[in-house]
This record gives C-alpha cells, structure tokens and sequence, in this order.
C-alpha cells in the first residue's frame, strides 16, 4: 500500500483526479478525519472535506502499478 497527502482545490481538481483514478486497476481511498470514501467516486469527493489535506492509500499489488497513476496526479501531492 502507497499513501500520499493530496489537495483538491477546485471542481476541475477533482474531476481531473477522478479522470485519473478512473485508470488505476487497484483500488484506492481517500480519507478525511473518519470518513473514507472510493477515490474513483467523484460524489463520494466531495462528501469530503476539501479545505484540508486528504488521505490518498493506493492498495497496488505491485510496486509497478501505480507509477503511472502518481505521475498524473503529481500537482495534487503535497507534502505534510
């Protein structure tokens, strides 16, 4: 499993990030204080709260997988 902190600020944010998770074979959530919902649900984004940091945890099988993935949504990482 890959965790990453990552910041959605706008409705384009999100759905480019949903676009991208779309992609992924794995399955990944995203966390907000105890609400954890799928990253690929762009409803489910947004039921978050998106004036913080939220949780990314990518659950890859292999290391490989989500290389390409991490390469889309780059801008929305950031550091905590």
């Amino acid at each position: 499993m890959k965790t990453y902190m990552i910041m959605l600020k706008s409705i384009d944010d999100v759905k480019r990030f949903v676009n991208a998770a779309t992609t992924l074979t794995c399955e990944a959530d995203l966390s907000s204080g105890r609400y954890i919902v799928d990253a690929k649900s762009i409803m489910g984004i947004f039921s978050l709260d998106l004036s913080r940091p939220i949780k990314l945890e990518l659950h890859c099988n292999e290391d490989h997988c989500c290389d390409g993935f991490v390469d889309k949504i780059k801008d929305f990482i950031v550091e905590e």
